[in-house]
């Protein structure tokens, strides 16, 4: 019985982890936008935006239906302004991704 609550927890850890490291789920607009705003919003938070498009309708006539974390760049090194010789990591670009139907 204790292996299998030891089990339970530690697939349940799992999952809320896998769930809760999501940057962009956070940065993610709440209720309901124009996908205008939501991408300008997202790109003022300094993501770079790939719109997934599904339909041809016009852009004002489409909902935003998921917003996804992308992959982040970064770099560590020691030339960062004002790390004097610490070692410094510095995020160089955040992409997320915007699927829409129109």
């Amino acid at each position: 019985m204790k292996q299998f609550v030891l089990g339970t927890l530690t697939v349940a850890g799992l999952a809320a982890a896998a769930f809760g490291s999501a940057a962009a789920v956070n940065a993610a607009p709440t209720g309901p936008s124009s996908v205008d705003a939501t991408i300008g919003q997202l790109r003022s938070q300094g993501y770079q935006v790939i719109v997934n498009r599904v339909g041809t309708a016009p852009m004002s006539q489409c909902t935003v239906h998921a917003v996804r974390p992308g992959q982040t760049f970064s770099r560590t090194d020691s030339g960062f302004p004002g790390a004097g010789n610490d070692i410094v990591t510095s995020i160089t670009d955040k992409t997320v991704y915007v699927g829409v139907n129109c």
